[in-house]
């Protein structure tokens, strides 16, 4: 059996530049879009608006990863679109004025293609569809607010919070560093099924709101890997440098096709779970800018179309990376500024408007592993053409996208599959 597992948060610890009274009254400005709203979006348009939260999503994606990867020296990157994208979702129900335009220009939320009370529902429907599990497939995603437990939220931002997000709010005393700090990581380590631990170890005791949204998938090949076939083989980093990765093995029908606009051979990998796809994107040797900076939302769709399946000798690396990011700092250079500063309207969230998000950190890891017995490997074994495969083999540096009903997940370069 094949698993692969997905991990994501965004941390925003939210601060009040002064005190402020507390306030607990609704807020009717038309910039608020109240949950008492959505019985105006019928069933038949959910799939659109699911559809459009969607594509800003991925235009969010390949924005940030642009963005991301200059910072990493052509190391390992590795993100989450949707987690990242939702938290800030979540965020402009409080925001106002130009904060909440900055917000939504950066996340291609675009007022002529889609409302602000469109976009929380089709976030609720996206979320919806996705928090769902079986036996070969689990897809947890949620957000969760702790709070100082003197601070007063509206009750428009919380019922909205409730009903487009399934959000949580737990009342916490940050001035007891150690305790709340224990608190938050033992929740995150529940919410992760063990594999984040520690995640928080710097809590500020003037913490008034510590936003977290989180993501955990667990998902099983539709062809799997049989573990006594992979052997240890060379990965080349660069011109420079030849790694040993752990190099599995697949023979067998694959869907597979060439990019001639990106010089990159593509591999769509199945999960028993149909609305999940992983895509292994493999340029051609030098290619990789040129992959990089020709990406977009109209490659999967184009992929889609060019795949075709034949034997294939399949070798891709087990891996495992992940990717820590100072979100305040990419995104302040996107776009996002105001609500980092003291220019902060996030009244929505307390009714006072001197607030602003003091810290924002995004965490992700990817774990790829053949993780099964020979036995349920067996079970794979199929008839192939009487034909001469053809060899793919990801022994340098690849992209990776994780889908789910045609939403980014999880995006990423490898280029060190054992880069610690």
């Amino acid at each position: 059996m094949k698993s692969i597992f997905y991990l994501c948060f965004l941390i925003a610890g939210i601060h009040a530049d002064k005190p402020c009274q507390q306030n607990s009254s609704n807020n009717n400005s038309p910039e608020n879009y109240h949950s008492g709203n959505r019985n105006q979006v019928g069933p038949a348009n959910e799939n659109m608006l699911g559809h459009k939260v969607g594509r800003s999503i991925c235009q969010f994606a390949f924005y940030f990863y642009k963005e991301a990867s200059s910072q990493r020296n052509n190391g390992n990157v590795i993100f989450s679109p949707i987690t990242i994208s939702t938290a800030f979702a979540m965020l402009t129900l409080g925001a106002k004025s130009e904060t909440l335009q900055q917000i939504l220009r950066v996340f291609h939320f675009k007022s002529n293609e889609i409302q602000q009370r469109e976009m929380h529902e089709g976030f609720r429907q996206l979320m919806q569809s996705l928090n769902r599990q079986n036996t070969n497939f689990q897809l947890d995603m949620g957000n969760i607010l702790f709070v100082k437990d003197q601070l007063k939220l509206q009750q428009q931002f919380l019922n909205d919070l409730k009903n487009f997000y399934s959000g949580e709010v737990f009342p916490e005393n940050f001035k007891n560093v150690r305790p709340v700090q224990q608190k938050i990581n033992n929740y995150i380590e529940k919410k992760t099924h063990g594999k984040i631990t520690n995640l928080l170890n710097n809590l500020d005791p003037v913490t008034e709101i510590l936003l977290l949204s989180y993501i955990y998938l667990k998902a099983t090949w539709n062809k799997t890997f049989n573990p006594k076939y992979t052997k240890d083989d060379d990965f080349f980093v660069d011109g420079n440098t030849v790694v040993k990765v752990p190099m599995m093995f697949r023979m067998g029908m694959c869907k597979h096709a060439y990019d001639d606009q990106l010089s990159s051979t593509v591999v769509q990998m199945d999960y028993k779970e149909e609305s999940i796809k992983a895509y292994f994107i493999l340029p051609d040797e030098g290619q990789m800018r040129k992959l990089e900076n020709g990406l977009s939302c109209e490659s999967l769709p184009k992929w889609r179309n060019l795949l075709s399946e034949s034997s294939t000798n399949l070798y891709l690396p087990r891996f495992s990376v992940h990717g820590k990011f100072d979100l305040k700092q990419i995104l302040y250079r996107m776009g996002i500024r105001n609500v980092f500063t003291n220019e902060a309207d996030l009244s929505g969230i307390t009714g006072q408007p001197r607030h602003r998000i003091s810290e924002a950190i995004h965490q992700a890891l990817v774990n790829v592993d053949e993780n099964g017995t020979e036995a349920s490997a067996a079970s794979t074994m199929e008839i192939v053409p009487m034909s001469r495969p053809i060899t793919i083999k990801f022994n340098r540096p690849f992209m990776l996208l994780i889908t789910a009903n045609n939403s980014i997940l999880s995006m990423g370069k490898i280029t060190n599959p054992v880069e610690q």
